[in-house]
């Protein structure tokens, strides 16, 4: 698994550990993790949500009436800083 998947990984394990139902998918170019965020979710219990995600690249929050409240956390997957990366005229 890339760093990205261990970093993803161990960010989601922290969210359920809070009690939040969470999922894990390899991007090409990525790892996301999203998490079902409950209503009855306390203050305290949010700061230490936000603490979790704000070890990843990206976060955010989507909430729709229909399917209540997601939160997602992104983690770029590494790059290689030599070689032909993106192919020929892309390289560093």
């Amino acid at each position: 698994m890339p760093d990205s998947g261990v970093s993803a990984a161990v960010l989601a394990a922290r969210l359920s550990a809070l009690g939040l139902l969470t999922r894990v998918e390899e991007h090409p170019r990525h790892t996301s993790v999203e998490a079902e965020v409950p209503d009855t979710i306390s203050a305290e219990s949010w700061r230490e949500v936000l603490d979790v995600v704000a070890e990843a690249d990206r976060f955010g929050l989507l909430a729709t009436s229909m399917n209540g409240r997601t939160l997602w956390a992104v983690v770029r997957k590494t790059v290689p800083t030599t070689g032909d990366v993106g192919g020929p005229g892309h390289q560093r």
